[in-house]
């Protein structure tokens, strides 16, 4: 090593320990507490760096919050990801229930990081279970509910979220229990996402089709081909396109049916017809295929040229 490099060296050496100690300075000079950026990044300015929430400011604004913009909600709860605050809990779970959807599942959000005082007996999660099982509850109150415990993303609400997607007298409550159990990955102990494919209202049966790819495990893929005979044109679309996610074999038949204006008047349907057919790729498919492809709709047209390629 040359006499040259070496102090070249120590001069580095020297400089890096004065940076780390100014930097050390800046970040201890400010009574604000930052997400640790400051010590990495000192050559930037305190206002830029993200500032974590403090107890103080959380209560003042929690305890009123018709009185702030939701996204000055969103921020406090968000820059209060690790902030400590019992106190805090009570009033973030009221806003469990808030009219905006975005601040329910943010408070949902940082409730579930706090198992102490959340989570106990007589606790926010328990409230919540309460509320959704409570017919004499307002039905936004229990659809309220079905959403928290789909963000809360604990396993213990599966049941209870299960139940009032096949009982709950309200379409609102069902519709918000479909979607909370495909928040929570499941598909109910009993198959209820499946039950609720047949529901009477055309937002829950669309709901649980959108589920049916989503969660990792659907056992009940024979109860979808049923919906390609539903009344509701955006149902058997809807249908056709989970049964080629699915690649279901046993659709094939029945999604033939639907490639034909004289029995599928919807082009919509009849596109996703086409290309379910293409994803599930079975020879026996190819004739109506190449029918499609002489269709009138443009779509169609076109769902029947990729299907071909894989057929």
């Amino acid at each position: 090593m040359t006499k040259q490099f070496r102090r070249f060296l120590s001069a580095s050496i020297a400089l890096s320990a004065a940076a780390l100690v100014s930097v050390s300075s800046a970040a201890g000079a400010d009574d604000r507490t930052h997400s640790g950026r400051s010590s990495v990044y000192g050559n930037l300015k305190n206002a830029s760096l993200e500032e974590l929430s403090t107890r103080k400011e959380m209560l003042a604004l929690i305890k009123a919050p018709d009185s702030a913009a939701p996204t000055a909600i969103w921020t406090m709860l968000e820059h209060g990801e690790r902030l400590e605050c019992m106190a805090c809990i009570p009033y973030v779970s009221k806003m469990l229930y808030a009219s905006h959807p975005k601040t329910r599942e943010i408070s949902a959000w940082w409730l579930r990081r706090r198992i102490f005082g959340v989570f106990g007996k007589g606790e926010a999660y328990e409230q919540v279970i309460k509320t959704i099982s409570n017919p004499k509850a307002t039905e936004l109150s229990r659809s309220y509910a079905a959403n928290a415990l789909g963000e809360f993303l604990e396993g213990a609400g599966i049941a209870p979220v299960s139940r009032a997607l096949v009982s709950d007298a309200s379409p609102m409550v069902r519709l918000a229990a479909a979607n909370a159990l495909i928040r929570l990955n499941n598909e109910g102990p009993n198959s209820e996402l499946s039950t609720a494919l047949s529901d009477e209202d055309e937002a829950v049966r669309l709901a649980a089709l959108n589920g049916v790819t989503r969660i990792h495990v659907f056992s009940h893929a024979d109860r979808v081909v049923g919906l390609i005979s539903d009344p509701s044109p955006l149902v058997r679309r809807r249908a056709a396109l989970a049964l080629g996610t699915l690649k279901s074999a046993d659709a094939v038949v029945s999604l033939i049916a639907l490639t034909s204006v004289a029995s599928e008047p919807d082009a919509g349907v009849r596109a996703a017809a086409v290309w379910a057919l293409g994803q599930i790729a079975d020879s026996q498919a190819l004739d109506a295929v190449l029918g499609a492809a002489n269709d009138s709709d443009a779509g169609v047209r076109d769902a029947a040229r990729i299907a071909g390629y894989r057929l």
